[in-house]
């Protein structure tokens, strides 16, 4: 591991403690599948330096290739909105976001924002698990004629994500996955021998 992918895990993992970002306990994810742990990075906006500190870890990810080919950037809800809001601002990319459900009012779109068919969508998200919340957002830009060939997400928590989106043909970008995470906060003893294998017996890749 690189001594700057190493010092960006470093940081990262003190992020998450000072904002109790990390929870053990038991935990209904939004795949729905349970889990003894959960990262809420929804809290971070809360804290504007840890915040600030976040987008310059997804900035590291958005290199000028993959900004490149993309015309747009999607938020996931929620938390996928704040961080891909800030990025396509800081960018001067235009921004979209996904919507959970289809309004029952107006158009009825699943996205709010322009999206002209054919456009090129970099999908931006927290945490990702199984792909689902990933999936279904990929599903409405593409059923209104956006192309997504690329998502980017903080962590990937390394439960099988990457490979559902790699078949819808998506590559997924991640600036650190949870088995780095565990193996860095075990070496800080930030967690505990059992709290680690916790982590590591729900790593599926």
């Amino acid at each position: 591991m690189s001594k700057q992918r190493e010092h960006g895990d470093e940081e990262l993992c003190n992020i998450l403690l000072k904002t109790g970002c990390l929870k053990f306990g038991t935990f209904k994810l939004a795949s729905g599948m349970l889990s003894s742990y959960y990262i809420d990075l929804r809290l971070i906006p809360s804290d504007p330096e840890a915040f600030k500190r976040v987008v310059a870890f997804y900035s590291s990810l958005l290199e000028a290739t993959l900004l490149n080919r993309v015309r747009r950037i999607a938020g996931i809800p929620t938390a996928g909105i704040a961080y891909g809001a800030v990025l396509a601002f800081n960018f001067a990319k235009p921004f979209i976001y996904t919507r959970k459900e289809v309004k029952e009012h107006g158009r009825g779109r699943r996205i709010e924002g322009v999206l002209l068919p054919g456009d090129k969508v970099l999908v931006i998200d927290d945490v990702i698990t199984t792909g689902k919340n990933v999936m279904e957002a990929i599903d409405a830009i593409r059923s209104e004629g956006g192309l997504v060939e690329d998502a980017v997400v903080l962590l990937d928590r390394q439960q099988g994500g990457e490979a559902n989106l790699k078949k819808l043909g998506v590559r997924l970008h991640s600036f650190s996955t949870m088995r780095r995470v565990a193996d860095t906060l075990l070496a800080q003893g930030s967690i505990d021998e059992a709290q680690h294998k916790e982590i590591a017996s729900q790593i599926v890749s």
